[in-house]
C-alpha cells in the first residue's frame, strides 16, 4: 500500500482511499505535505488533517461556484464532488464529540447534492423508510426495470464514499442500479437520526427490498446485496434470513466481528479510524467498553451463512491488517447451502490486497461488478 505517512496505517488507509475514490494526486498532496508532523502524533493529529482537508475542499468549492456562474456545469459539479470526497474521508477520521462535526457532515452533503444536479443526473438522494424513521441512500438508475444492487457501508464509511468510489457507475455500465444506503449506525442514518447498529441487519434488509419492490425501475426478481468492511458480516446476516435477495457478497470478510473486538482490547490487529473505542461505543449505542465487547460476541456468522441459498461471493485481501483472512475462507466453508459459492482472495502482487482492497479499489471494484453481472444475466 502506498504510505504517504510512514507508521500511520489509518492516516495512510485515508489517503489511498481518497486517491482511488476520485481525489487527484496533487491536490491530496497539497492537503496532506503540511500535516506530516502531525501523523506521529496518532488521534491527537485528527484535528490538523480535517483543518488540512478542508482547506482544499474550500479551494474546489470556491472553484466550482465560479465554473458554475460560468455556465460550465460539468466542471463545477466536479469540483464539487472532489470537495465533498475530501470532507467525507476527513469527517470520517474525527472524534464523535468533535465540535462541529454534523454541520461539517451536512455540508458534505450539501456539496455531493450539488453535483449530482450539475454532473450526475442519474443519481439522486432517496429515503428507506425504516421503523418510523428512514434510512437516507443514493440512487444510481441504469435502465427502466434493470436489476439493482442494495449496496451497505462498514464501521466507519457513509453513502458518501460509496458514491465516490465510482463502482455504482460501473454497476451502471453493466446494465444493473445501486441503491446506496447509510445503515444504522452509519452515515446519516447514526449522525443526524441516531440510529445505531444492530446484530439483526435482516430488519432493514427487508426495509431495502421493500422501498425496491415498490419503484417502477426495478426488476423485482434481480435485487443483490453487498456490503464491504463490517457489511461483510452485515450482508451474509442479511441474505441468510432475507430470502428475496437474488444474491449477496462480502466485499471484505467479517465472519466474527465479535472475536476482532476481543483482539484489538489485545493490541491485536489495526484499528480502521482514530478514537476507535469512542467510535464504536457511538455506533453501538453501548454505554462502556466492557458492555459493548460482551454484547459483540453475537456479532458472528458462525451457524448463520449456512442458512444462504442464494449465489454468494466473497472478496478478501491477503494482506487485511484488519480482517483475518481466515475469517474468509471460513464464510467460504460454511456456506454449504448457498446455489453457488465463490472466494476470490486478492494478492499483494496484483493489488487489492490490503482492507477491501482499499490499496486498488477499482481492481476489486470491476471484479465484483463483473461477477454480479455474471449472476443477474440468467435471471
Amino acid at each position: 500500500m502506498f504510505e504517504y505517512f510512514p507508521g500511520n496505517y489509518i492516516w495512510n488507509l485515508g489517503v489511498v482511499a481518497t486517491l482511488n475514490s476520485g481525489g487527484t494526486i496533487d491536490e491530496v498532496d497539497r492537503a496532506c505535505r503540511p500535516i506530516r508532523d502531525a501523523a506521529a502524533r496518532g488521534d491527537a493529529g485528527t484535528a490538523d488533517f480535517m483543518r488540512a482537508w478542508q482547506r482544499i475542499a474550500d479551494q474546489l468549492e470556491a472553484q466550482a461556484r465560479a465554473e458554475e456562474a460560468a455556465g460550465h456545469r460539468r466542471t463545477a459539479g466536479q469540483k464539487y464532488l472532489r470537495a465533498a470526497a475530501y470532507i467525507c474521508q476527513a469527517e470520517r477520521m474525527q472524534s464523535a464529540s468533535a465540535p462541529g462535526r454534523a454541520d461539517i457532515y451536512r455540508h458534505c452533503l450539501d456539496l455531493m447534492l450539488r453535483s449530482f444536479e450539475l454532473s450526475d443526473p442519474r443519481t439522486t438522494r432517496v429515503e428507506v423508510p425504516f421503523e418510523g424513521s428512514a434510512l437516507p441512500a443514493y440512487f444510481t438508475s441504469a435502465s427502466p426495470h434493470a436489476p439493482c444492487m442494495i449496496m451497505w457501508n462498514g464501521l466507519d464509511s457513509t453513502k458518501e464514499h460509496m458514491y465516490t468510489s465510482g463502482w455504482c457507475h460501473e454497476l451502471a455500465a453493466r446494465g444493473i442500479s445501486t441503491l446506496m444506503v447509510d445503515c444504522p449506525g452509519s452515515g446519516e442514518a447514526l449522525r443526524l437520526r441516531g440510529l445505531t447498529a444492530r446484530v439483526e441487519t435482516e430488519q432493514w434488509a427487508a426495509a431495502c427490498v421493500d422501498y425496491l419492490e415498490a419503484r417502477s425501475d426495478v426488476d423485482p426478481a434481480r435485487i443483490g446485496l453487498v456490503g464491504w468492511s463490517l457489511g461483510g458480516y452485515y450482508a451474509p446476516r442479511a441474505a441468510a434470513f432475507e430470502k428475496r435477495l437474488s444474491l449477496v457478497v462480502a466485499w471484505g470478510a467479517n465472519h466474527n466481528w465479535g472475536e476482532v473486538q476481543r483482539r484489538r482490547l489485545e493490541r491485536e490487529g489495526e484499528n480502521p479510524v482514530p478514537h476507535y473505542w469512542e467510535h464504536v461505543l457511538w455506533v453501538w449505542g453501548e454505554p462502556d467498553v466492557a458492555t459493548f465487547v460482551r454484547n459483540a460476541e453475537r456479532i458472528t456468522l458462525d451457524g448463520v451463512v449456512e442458512k444462504i441459498t442464494c449465489p454468494f461471493l466473497i472478496t478478501h485481501g491477503q494482506n487485511d491488517r484488519q480482517i483475518p483472512v481466515a475469517y474468509a475462507h471460513r464464510s467460504y466453508e460454511q456456506a454449504v447451502n448457498s446455489s453457488r459459492r465463490d472466494l476470490r482472495i486478492f494478492t499483494p502482487e496484483e493489488g487489492a490486497t490490503e482492507h477491501v482492497g482499499l490499496d486498488h479499489l477499482p481492481h476489486v471494484g470491476a471484479y465484483t461488478a463483473d461477477w454480479i453481472a455474471d449472476r443477474f444475466a440468467p435471471l
